[in-house]
């Protein structure tokens, strides 16, 4: 498998620290609100990349951590009256709502950095006995120009970046592209006692502090959206290796932009949508097919319309699907036909048409591509009468390779109610009595139950509306 190395550059042979295992970690959510569509493209691409590593046979260990102490969540909490500890247990609750709606697995390891300041100190603490940060009567900072590569992952020199920064002022700096890593507390505010005394950590120290504690000092891959290459993973990159003398991560991966009708998301435009609001109007899985419609690194476009596309794209392979299920159950053929060996030959092509793309730096728009071409085959080459073996292959290569992308696990379920069973069976004989209008009639009768009615060579076919 190749990636892009966001550190190189260029697609990298993507070859693990440990043969069989690796070592990952994608930031998380800060949690004083629900998730929303653009924080849901990473979290949805990196679950993919964690489930195509997994099914291509490593053992994959998954940090993804929760942010639930900064500013923000200060703010919020304050707003609302409650903790901040409370606001950050109602909204992980959430996340993980969201997230199961969008077939996004748990990690291996989801810490807190509350839960983590222990760790947290003693990765400044190292810092600041090798000569990185220094402490200002109680607030302690990085000191970016003693880590010769600062700027080595958003490929621009630490004047460049200082002059395109947004600097906080702050007259106890040393320098001002120098970033906190612990605060001194502030009225009211909550507090961990340290070395330099009561405060809490800056934001980009905790993914630092919890990679090494969950995964070790150098670890596979880091992921996380576009818009984190600078400050946040050039800081991470800058405290971890200062700290533990050595490379922090072999593969830095992330994903591209997404717009909102074209335009950038933005509370102010009014465009602004939490997934929990999308999800009112589309299935959550639409928005996971949507998300991997096109390739991870590519902005995308989030609308109404595509999301519309998107829906009808994932019920034609969910049409097929159920096609060849409802096949299977009525053939008498068990075994191959001689006229089926060609295309279950060409359902090995697709898979590895499918392969392919994954392994080419986690082409998703491929991968799909290829399934497409799997329905179009069992819909052209099948017929009404395939074999239960034809059928069912197809249907499972489809259940495969939409699974490790998180999709078509949806399947309705064959039990059919009992009053809708029989209102089937009085369409049946309707039909047999030539009797069209009564036949018609059932059949809207079924439909306002919930459920279509196909009529085939083997039979009626119902299909859960």
């Amino acid at each position: 498998m190749k990636l892009f190395n966001s550190l190189t550059r260029q697609k990298e042979e993507f070859v693990p620290i440990t043969p069989g295992e690796v070592k990952m970690y994608s930031c998380g959510p800060t949690v004083y609100n629900y998730f929303h569509i653009g924080n849901a493209r990473p979290f949805i691409i990196f679950d993919t990349l964690r489930r195509y590593l997994e099914y291509s046979g490593y053992s994959v260990k998954f940090v993804q951590n929760f942010t639930d102490i900064d500013d923000k969540m200060i703010n919020k909490a304050n707003e609302l009256g409650i903790t901040v500890k409370e606001l950050a247990d109602q909204y992980i609750a959430e996340y993980f709502t969201d997230a199961k709606g969008l077939g996004i697995h748990e990690a291996t390891v989801h810490p807190r950095a509350t839960e983590n300041i222990d760790a947290i100190i003693s990765t400044i603490q190292k810092l600041v006995d090798n000569g990185y940060a220094y402490n200002v009567d109680g607030d302690v900072y990085y000191s970016t120009k003693k880590f010769n590569d600062y700027g080595k992952l958003s490929h621009q020199p630490l004047e460049d970046l200082e002059s395109g920064a947004r600097i906080d002022i702050n007259e106890s700096k040393h320098d001002p592209m120098d970033f906190a890593l612990w605060k001194k507390q502030k009225p009211g505010e909550p507090a961990w006692e340290s070395p330099w005394g009561l405060g809490r950590p800056g934001w980009h120290i905790e993914c630092s502090a919890m990679a090494n504690k969950y995964l070790g000092s150098t670890i596979d891959i880091h992921s996380g959206g576009q818009d984190l290459i600078f400050p946040h993973h050039e800081n991470e990159i800058a405290q971890s290796e200062a700290a533990n003398c050595c490379k922090f991560a072999n593969y830095w991966v992330h994903n591209g932009y997404i717009n909102i009708d074209n335009r950038k998301m933005s509370k102010s435009l009014g465009n602004f949508f939490t997934v929990r609001d999308v999800a009112q109007e589309f299935d959550y899985e639409v928005i996971r097919f949507f998300m991997l419609s096109a390739h991870y690194r590519s902005p995308i476009n989030f609308s109404k319309e595509l999301l519309e596309a998107s829906k009808a794209s994932l019920e034609r392979i969910y049409t097929c699907m159920g096609t060849l299920r409802f096949l299977s159950s009525t053939t008498d053929t068990a075994e191959l036909k001689d006229t089926e060996h060609d295309f279950i030959k060409s359902l090995d092509e697709y898979k590895q048409k499918y392969t392919d793309a994954m392994d080419d730096d986690l082409n998703t728009a491929d991968a799909i591509a290829a399934l497409f071409e799997i329905v179009s085959a069992a819909n052209t080459k099948l017929g009404d009468k395939p074999s239960k073996a034809a059928a069912n292959a197809a249907f499972e290569m489809l259940s495969e390779l939409g699974g490790v992308l998180g999709l078509l696990q949806n399947q309705k379920s064959d039990e059919i109610p009992a009053d809708v069973q029989e209102l089937l069976e009085l369409r049946s004989r309707a039909r047999a009595e030539k009797n069209w209008a009564e036949s018609d009639r059932l059949r809207d009768e079924l439909k306002s139950r919930g459920y279509a009615v196909k009529d085939t060579p083997q039979g009626q076919q119902l299909v859960k509306l």
